[in-house]
């Protein structure tokens, strides 16, 4: 019986600690039935969809979990605020969920931040991380003013002619030739969930940096950063990459969802670097539209 070329995404929701998670789970097949998968941690306040262009662009037969953020896309809002420390804790309990004790982590943008803290606070479950788009945190160099004014609230999740207008300024890369291409990113495909959602990630990340522990990562970390973000000024994925100890740099001509937008261009960057510990592994184009 031939083995096959990819396993579908499985769409479900799960309980993990008393929390409603909305997550979406593809397993991995061929060469990496038994490797641990591949975590994506999303951007602020939207949901796994907006990461399918990426996920479309990976190895086929790669293992992707996925998930909503609590209280953003299709999973509950918690009981309270969460302390980034406690998400990372939450986040490893639903891939044990799952049964992946290991697994490999990439983060974008907020969603970096989470990825880091994962690498440090969970580092016997953690195996390679990528970092894309994302900074220190409160200890970073900052966005212009107007961006961070931008970003303070989540109207370009729920109005789409505001994120039209306002993509190029934020996003920048393709977002400035394109702007109806961010306001279709964000609403086309992703839902917000409430309010309350996009405030508790932010909060999630008040006064929180990873500069004091950047030097105690020891995985093999991939730093990616556009030279036209707006939002995470290329200085930042330069100083994480000389702190880091086993990073590696590639910096991009774009902007700060190019990741997605690109996902052609970039992402073969990504499988080359998770494909660095596997040369045995051949790799395959994209899974067939």
């Amino acid at each position: 019986m031939s083995t096959p070329e990819s396993a579908p995404d499985r769409v479900r929701s799960v309980s993990v600690r008393g929390i409603t998670a909305r997550i979406s789970v593809r397993e991995g097949v061929g060469p990496f039935v038994n490797e641990p998968p591949l975590l994506l941690c999303n951007g602020i306040g939207v949901s796994f969809e907006v990461l399918q262009p990426l996920v479309d662009a990976l190895d086929p037969r790669r293992g992707v979990v996925r998930f909503d953020v609590p209280g953003v896309g299709g999973s509950a809002l918690p009981p309270t605020p969460y302390p980034i420390a406690a998400l990372a804790s939450w986040v490893t309990r639903l891939m044990a969920g799952l049964g992946h004790q290991r697994f490999d982590v990439l983060g974008l943008s907020w969603g970096g931040g989470l990825a880091q803290q994962l690498a440090v606070q969970h580092r016997r479950r953690v195996r390679r991380v990528v970092l894309v788009a994302t900074g220190t945190g409160a200890l970073m160099v900052p966005a212009h003013p107007s961006v961070l004014l931008k970003m303070s609230t989540p109207r370009r999740h729920r109005d789409p002619e505001y994120a039209a207008r306002i993509a190029g300024d934020i996003y920048g890369g393709t977002m400035r030739t394109d702007p109806a291409k961010g306001a279709r990113l964000l609403h086309s495909v992703t839902r917000s969930g409430p309010r309350r959602g996009y405030y508790y990630q932010l909060g999630a990340m008040a006064g929180w940096t990873s500069l004091p522990f950047l030097r105690l990562l020891r995985q093999p970390t991939l730093v990616m950063g556009g030279t036209d973000d707006p939002i995470i000024p290329v200085a930042n994925p330069r100083l994480q990459a000389r702190l880091i100890p086993h990073a590696r740099l590639h910096l991009y001509e774009g902007g700060h969802l190019d990741i997605v937008t690109e996902a052609e261009r970039l992402v073969p960057v990504v499988e080359q670097f998770l494909l660095g510990l596997r040369p045995d592994i051949e790799p395959e184009g994209k899974a067939p539209a």
